[in-house]
């Protein structure tokens, strides 16, 4: 496995980009849109319609497989810049790429895969969302059958074991662990200073949880909003929790770094314990470890808190807004 990438921008993609032109509108809102596609539905040139009607900075959609695009939707839409990958990547992979492409303060992650409708988006609503620069809101979720989706997870501790626990209940400013399928709103600027996704974890439930924990333990918040609602098209895609090297990775990243004199590090003597949890033998377990240490002592200064402060503090000294 790849060395920890320490910048979101660290690992190139082969692609094409077509078309793209920054709305110059004055009234235009300070966010714009990356939308991921899986599919080639006609149905997403309807998605196209709606997100120019919402007056937003951006707009860039990504394909995750180019046998779904055609020449004729940029040439339609020149406002939209496509970007169409060349090669395997992740979703992480493919967001930290758009938001490159990307000047505005916030930007929205969708998919093809939700009912979007028209205007869902207006300036007062974005103004009052974003109050006080959040780092990442997560909207509403519902199935295909307008029933709401857990999309409220809180961490928790089970024989000394962190655990996910999720709820359906959503209320303005209640906290939430990570966003679900990656759909939220996000701080461009504390996106890319976070360091994004990790390309290196291909997992796309332990890649999510990776970024969202780490913004935790640097200092940020993760909120849900009920003033933003969508719901799937088909059905909801099923979060993979295998533990494997993906979780190993993101495990030596978050919770095993402890806090010392306000900075992060990671016990030399620890590694017995990992190595005896990864399975992986001992050549690749201590790999593993050393770009672990490596990673953490370069953001020593960014940890605020710890696994166990964060898990214990959850209710307690971070009252939700």
């Amino acid at each position: 496995m790849n060395g920890i990438p320490l910048t979101f921008s660290e690992h190139q993609i082969n692609r094409t980009v077509l078309g793209g032109r920054v709305n110059q509108n004055p009234s235009a809102l300070n966010i714009s849109v990356i939308l991921l596609n899986s599919s080639g539905s006609h149905f997403k040139l309807h998605v196209f319609e709606n997100l120019l009607q919402c007056n937003f900075q951006s707009i860039i959609s990504i394909e995750h497989d180019s046998s779904n695009f055609t020449d004729d939707v940029s040439k339609k839409y020149p406002m939209i810049k496509f970007i169409i990958p060349q090669e395997k990547t992740t979703d992480g992979e493919l967001i930290n790429l758009a938001m490159g492409e990307i000047q505005s303060d916030y930007v929205l992650v969708l998919r093809d895969s939700l009912n979007i409708p028209s205007g869902f988006l207006q300036p007062h609503l974005a103004e009052r969302i974003t109050e006080g620069s959040p780092y990442c809101i997560v909207p509403r979720l519902m199935d295909k059958n307008n029933i709401a989706l857990p999309c409220a997870f809180s961490p928790g501790a089970e024989y000394s074991h962190f655990v996910v626990d999720s709820s359906s209940e959503i209320t303005n400013g209640k906290k939430t662990l990570f966003p679900f399928d990656f759909i939220a709103l996000y701080n461009r600027k504390k996106f890319i200073e976070l360091g994004g996704f990790d390309w290196t974890i291909t997992s796309p439930y332990w890649q999510n949880l990776d970024l969202s924990l780490r913004s935790w333990l640097w200092g940020e918040r993760i909120t849900l909003t009920s003033l933003i609602q969508f719901s799937y098209i088909d059905e909801v895609p099923v979060n993979d929790t295998t533990y494997n090297l993906d979780y190993l990775r993101y495990y030596l990243k978050n919770e095993l770094p402890k806090i010392k004199m306000e900075q992060g590090y990671i016990k030399r003597t620890a590694f017995p314990g990992f190595m005896f949890r990864s399975s992986c033998g001992f050549m690749e377990a201590r790999r593993q470890f050393n770009a672990a240490k490596i990673w953490v002592e370069n953001n020593k200064f960014r940890f605020k808190m710890d696994l166990q402060t964060f898990v214990q503090n959850w209710s307690r000294d971070y009252e939700d807004k």
